[in-house]
């Protein structure tokens, strides 16, 4: 719970920065503030990624999937606001697991629909292709080892490149669902779903040939935007005490 409840706190800073439309505070009698979430709209065209997306998978991965994660994410609010009004929290596992899963789901595919576009793909410049050089040694290296942790998520889940403030460096992390298995305390500044619902009805089962066709629609700009917000916490580095 603990590494859950960080990791989505750090893509809830990203949010605050790189997200146009805030949640709509809702204030409650007993239980606090309630957040009503809504589902972002695409930057772009449901066809203007293809060939590589299709239409049908953006109006399905982006009007359906992410709406219910939406939808769940509201739920969730709703429900522990209630708890928090009767002293009631018989359900507080389940509904923080909810909270956790809906939310990430959320967060994680508005950054991924962000950080794809028409025209895209190639490669980074400027300081995002310097700190990919400094942390992965070339651009290639990157590539092939991002490529290798996406194909290699077991079941559902992502992979992500995420800005780690503590060691001021970037790192790839596989995260299992939307939630479990991230570098904790971390900023994801690109993401890649290999959810079966996000290349399914164009790839089926070849997660290759999606992972392949992905990289032609990066938005480096959108990544390079990304990484400039995420360095701009500073975290405050305490000493050990002798």
């Amino acid at each position: 719970m603990f590494m859950r409840t960080l990791f989505i706190l750090s893509i809830v800073a990203w949010a605050a920065v790189c997200v146009d439309a805030e949640p709509q505070a809702i204030n409650a009698t007993n239980g606090g503030t309630v957040m009503k979430h809504e589902l972002p709209s695409l930057p772009y065209a449901y066809n203007a990624l293809e060939p590589y997306i299709s239409e049908d998978i953006m109006r399905l991965h982006h009007d359906k999937h992410q709406a219910a994660y939406v939808a769940g994410l509201n739920k969730a609010e709703y429900e522990l606001q209630k708890a928090r009004d009767e002293g009631d929290y018989a359900a507080i596992s389940y509904w923080e697991r909810q909270l956790a899963f809906n939310g990430s789901g959320d967060l994680l595919h508005t950054l991924f629909f962000r950080d794809m576009a028409s025209s895209a793909g190639g490669e980074p410049s400027g300081d995002l292709a310097d700190q990919i050089k400094k942390d992965f040694g070339s651009f290639d290296a990157f590539k092939k080892q991002f490529s290798a942790a996406a194909a290699g998520v077991e079941g559902s889940g992502w992979v992500a490149l995420v800005w780690q403030p503590e060691f001021d460096k970037l790192y790839i992390t596989q995260i299992l669902n939307h939630q479990n298995g991230a570098l904790s305390g971390s900023q994801p500044i690109m993401v890649l779903d290999v959810w079966e619902h996000a290349y399914y009805l164009q790839y089926q089962n070849r997660r290759a040939e999606w992972i392949e066709s992905w990289w032609n629609v990066v938005n480096w700009p959108s990544v390079a935007k990304n990484l400039s917000s995420a360095r701009s916490y500073v975290p405050e580095r305490v000493s050990a005490s002798m």
